[in-house]
């Protein structure tokens, strides 16, 4: 029996375990879907315990925010759509996690079917469910006071202390022929730099507040129901926790406006979609425009700019560290996934005054 086996055997003691394959394309945690015989699927994760070095906090803050979501649906209106959030499944001890004999910390979820994930956006309705989608899930966890929220993984997002861990690994001695693209990426980060002060700058003066985020809003996140093609989820929820919205708005259309998706082979095919864009922060705001200020408004152009240039920034000091953070299946693949994000970087730039106007539009109606 495998370990896989055997671990999802403690969280599913009634079914007899048919299948288990590796499932999504996560680059941390250890993923896969398990089927019993009466068909009923489950997924199983290992959390990686080198980046979530406390995985039970990730529990404790799923039940917060759970039972704050369920309260929240409870007394609003009954016709409105709502997040569907997977399950936590306990174990047989009726703990919510299992650990192994080496260490490991695992976790089971219900399996939400009839639904897919998406690589890219293949057209404007879909960019507006993702949009409803994330501003639905904001709206119901605004009022959650984030102090009761654990940081399951400290200093995410946090942009001037990724800035410092380059400068340490970007000082490291390396071959004397450092490559072509090596050399664009780090002038690249030193024209730029400055990016990384800005939103948390703005969280010391008072101008943004600090709320419940989740952390890794990418569009392979959002479930879509593959009948109505609405967007029914909002998954992997291990990076909940106190932050700015703006990450997550940023993180959203990092992912969602570039239709080359997340590692195109050809970074020159990388591009910000500004229609796209239009379609996500128009639905996005009508879930919460209630709740934001003017000074949120003010920042979502920086936020939208930071994120891509962020994890290129990761990727690239991964890269310069020799991969031990980001999973990879070929040398330079981190190295290649910085520039993928630089280069839509730049694509915000060179449009920024079309994505300023529109921010206006939008916010000012």
């Amino acid at each position: 029996m495998s370990l896989e086996q055997d671990i999802a055997g403690q969280f599913i003691p009634d079914g007899k375990i048919s299948a288990i394959r590796p499932h999504g394309h996560g680059l941390i945690n250890d993923t896969f879907i398990v089927t019993v015989d009466s068909g009923r699927q489950v997924i199983l994760q290992r959390i990686n315990r080198h980046v979530f070095p406390h995985p039970e906090r990730i529990i404790e803050n799923l039940r917060v925010l759970g039972e704050h979501i369920r309260q929240r649906a409870a007394a609003g209106n009954a016709g409105a759509r709502t997040l569907r959030l997977p399950e936590i499944l306990p174990a047989r001890d009726g703990r919510d996690f299992v650990i192994d004999a080496e260490g490991g910390f695992w976790r089971a979820q219900e399996f939400i079917e009839h639904t897919r994930t998406l690589d890219t956006i293949s057209d404007i309705a879909q960019a507006g469910e993702v949009g409803f989608a994330l501003g639905r899930f904001h709206a119901l966890i605004h009022d959650l006071d984030p102090a009761r929220l654990h940081r399951t993984l400290p200093g995410f997002h946090d942009a001037p202390g990724y800035f410092a861990h380059f400068l340490r690994a970007s000082a490291r001695p390396r071959r004397a022929t450092a490559s072509r693209e090596l050399l664009h990426g780090l002038a690249f980060v030193e024209a730029r730099w400055n990016l990384t002060r800005v939103l948390e700058r703005a969280r010391r003066e008072g101008k943004l507040a600090t709320r419940p985020i989740h952390g890794d809003t990418k569009l392979n996140n959002f479930l879509f129901d593959i009948r109505t093609g609405k967007a029914v989820s909002l998954i992997d929820l291990d990076t909940v926790q106190p932050g700015l919205i703006h990450y997550d708005i940023g993180d959203c259309l990092r992912s969602c406006a570039n239709p080359a998706g997340e590692s195109p082979l050809d970074p020159g095919t990388v591009r910000f979609d500004l229609d796209v864009a239009r379609a996500l922060l128009e639905n996005y705001l009508a879930e919460t425009r209630h709740f934001l200020t003017r000074h949120d408004y003010d920042y979502l152009y920086d936020a939208i700019r930071l994120i891509p240039f962020e994890l290129g920034l990761r990727f690239l000091t991964d890269y310069l560290e020799g991969d031990h953070y980001f999973k990879t299946e070929r040398p330079g693949q981190n190295l290649h996934r910085a520039l993928v994000q630089f280069r839509l970087t730049a694509g915000i730039e060179a449009g920024e005054q079309a994505l300023k106007n529109l921010i206006a539009g939008l916010t000012t109606s």
